[in-house]
């Protein structure tokens, strides 16, 4: 998709704070950060949400959370994180391109807002 903004920053088009990379996903700093870390993990081929995943996306969701895992405890999360996805308008979806945020560095509440 040519006009999604988490394929442009993908595909590099648009500047964000990498934090890791691979073949198949990117993971970046969110530019308006919820907690001390707050990045998004991204695959680089565009699917909408969690809704448009099929059992061909296995591995590469494994990467996103794995590679998020890693982040956290390089980032120093030692009380805890939390991953979310959001999935429509109504859980909070701004941009439609799957992506999964990590929110570690401080202590959350439950249920979130």
């Amino acid at each position: 998709m040519t006009d999604c903004l988490f394929c442009k920053i993908a595909r590099k088009e648009l500047d964000s704070d990498i934090v890791h990379e691979s073949d198949d996903i990117m993971v970046f700093r969110d530019i308006n950060p919820a907690a001390p870390l707050h990045v998004l993990a991204v695959p680089k081929e565009h699917v909408a949400s969690v809704d448009e995943l099929t059992r061909d996306h296995a591995g590469v969701l494994s990467e996103m959370l794995i590679a998020l895992s890693t982040i956290a405890g390089r980032e120093g999360t030692d009380g805890g994180y939390r991953i979310v996805t959001n999935v429509g308008p109504d859980a909070g979806q701004s941009v439609l391109h799957l992506h999964f945020h990590l929110l570690g560095g401080r202590a959350m509440a439950w249920p979130p807002g």
